[in-house]
């Protein structure tokens, strides 16, 4: 009998995570509805990127992808509740970094635009609509950036310094986190390099004006 070894150390990775809320902040049935919203969209746009470029072999040829979807949200929900570098994650799932770095880099962008479910009903896509909610239910926001450790840029970009945190020292990035007064979060924005302070980010973003919060 031939054993994938990388198969069973995603298998019990994916095990492990699915079952403790504390590693994704999740329950296994909120990650289920993402993994059946977000899997197919994902895949859509997987199979446009491979026809919208030539192309020596049929599509589906070649090398099959060593992380199913589901492993690809775990992974990336990882990165972003903890900020887990890709190399550790790599060591978690028996893939390359780089495998990591793709996925994570694929399956943010669809959960920034799948927005954060508050109730059945709402769902906030964008800060504006984040700010009309906080002014309809009379609730209090709450906004700070967060820091995620990253791996320094290659030697030779230009821009290499901006991502050391004036704060920590060390290479990172950083987004902006709104959340209620009950603690649900209700946006996290693009990141920007470590070196950008937390106000300058909150008036890029249009949060604060000279000092004072956007109502």
């Amino acid at each position: 009998m031939i054993v994938d070894h990388g198969q069973v150390v995603r298998n019990a990775t994916r095990a492990v995570i699915i079952s403790n809320r504390r590693i994704t902040g999740l329950t296994a049935d909120v990650i289920a509805e993402l993994v059946a919203e977000i899997g197919p969209l994902w895949h859509e746009r997987h199979q446009a990127r491979l026809v919208s470029r030539q192309r020596k072999r049929a599509v589906g040829a070649g090398a099959k992808h060593q992380l199913v979807f589901v492993d690809r949200m775990l992974a990336t929900l990882v990165n972003l509740r903890h900020g887990v570098t890709h190399d550790v994650l790599a060591c978690w799932f028996g893939v390359d970094r780089s495998t990591i770095t793709r996925a994570v880099g694929e399956v943010r962008p669809l959960l920034a635009e799948r927005g954060c479910t508050i109730s059945p009903d709402v769902r906030l896509r964008s800060l504006a609509e984040v700010v009309d909610h906080l002014g309809a239910t009379g609730k209090t926001g709450i906004i700070d950036g967060t820091e995620i450790r990253v791996r320094r840029p290659a030697q030779g970009r230009k821009d290499r310094d901006r991502f050391i945190s004036g704060k920590n020292k060390q290479n990172a990035v950083k987004s902006m986190v709104v959340t209620d007064q009950d603690g649900r979060v209700l946006f996290c924005s693009p990141t920007e390099p470590g070196s950008c302070a937390d106000i300058t980010h909150a008036r890029q973003l249009d949060v604060v004006s000279d000092g004072v919060i956007a109502r």
